[in-house]
C-alpha cells in the first residue's frame, strides 16, 4: 500500500499513552495537514476514505483512534450506535484532547493543522479550537456544541448542520451563530450523518457533496501553498 493509499501509524500523547492512527500523504504539493476526528464509531473504511479524498487536494491527513484508550483497533459497527455512545461517554475528555493534539503535533510541518470532526467529533473540534493551535476547524453535525463552546475558539470555524438532526435544534444553531458571529454556518436539508455515504439510511449525497466542497474552500484560504 502507498502512502497515496494510507497506512496505519502509532502517536505517543504527551502523557506517554500510545495510540493508532490512520494517516494518508498529501498529493502533489502540500497545503498542510488535517485531522480528522472520529464519529461514535471509531477509525472506520468511510472515514479512511474522507481522508484519502482531502489527501488529494494538498493535505497530509490522520485520523486518530481516540477509542484506542479503550482498547486497540475498536471500532464499532454502524448498527450499534448505543454501544458507540457507551464507548464514547466513557472516555476522559482531557486525555481525548492529549491524543488529538499528538495527532496535531505530528502533521505540524510548516503550513498549519486544522481539524474536521464528524458527530461526535464535530463536537471536540469545536473544543480544540479554542485548546490547541489551530489554522481552522470544521464541524460537520457536531453534538454536545452548548459544552463545547464553554471556551470560544481562536481559529476560523465551519460549521455544518442538517435541519432535522435532534442534536442540534435551532436554538442550538442559534446558539452557536450568537457566540461565534465570525464562525460560517450551513444547514441543509438533511438528517444527523448526512455526510456518511455508508450509512444509506442518513446519507444525503448533494448535501454531503457540497459540505466537503465548502469546506475545501474553506481551508484553501486557511492553508496557501
Amino acid at each position: 500500500m502507498s502512502d497515496s493509499d494510507g497506512k496505519m501509524v502509532q502517536l505517543t500523547a504527551s502523557d506517554g499513552f500510545k495510540l493508532d492512527a490512520f494517516e494518508v500523504a498529501a498529493s502533489g504539493e502540500r497545503r498542510g495537514g488535517i485531522v480528522i476526528l472520529q464519529e461514535i464509531f471509531g477509525v472506520t473504511d468511510q472515514l479512511k476514505g474522507v481522508a484519502r479524498s482531502y489527501a488529494k487536494h494538498g493535505y497530509d491527513t490522520i485520523v486518530p483512534a481516540l477509542f484506542d484508550r479503550k482498547g486497540p483497533q475498536t471500532v464499532i459497527p454502524f448498527s450499534e450506535p448505543d454501544r458507540g455512545r457507551e464507548t464514547m461517554n466513557s472516555l476522559d475528555k482531557g486525555l481525548t484532547l492529549l491524543d488529538i493534539a499528538a495527532a496535531v503535533a505530528h502533521l505540524n510541518r510548516g503550513k498549519g493543522v486544522s481539524l474536521i470532526g464528524f458527530c461526535w467529533g464535530g463536537g471536540v473540534a469545536v473544543r480544540c479550537g479554542s485548546e490547541l493551535s489551530l489554522r481552522g476547524a470544521v464541524a460537520f453535525y457536531g453534538t454536545a456544541l452548548a459544552a463545547n463552546l464553554a471556551k470560544t475558539p481562536t481559529c476560523p470555524m465551519l460549521f455544518h448542520f442538517g435541519d432535522t438532526d435532534p442534536n442540534s435544534p435551532p436554538d442550538v444553531i442559534e446558539m452557536v451563530k450568537t457566540k461565534l458571529p465570525s464562525a460560517e454556518t450551513h444547514i441543509y436539508h438533511a438528517p444527523h450523518g448526512f455526510a456518511n455515504e455508508a450509512r444509506p439510511t442518513v446519507y444525503v449525497k448533494e448535501a454531503a457533496e457540497t459540505a466537503h466542497q465548502r469546506t475545501l474552500a474553506f481551508l484553501n484560504k486557511l492553508h496557501t501553498k
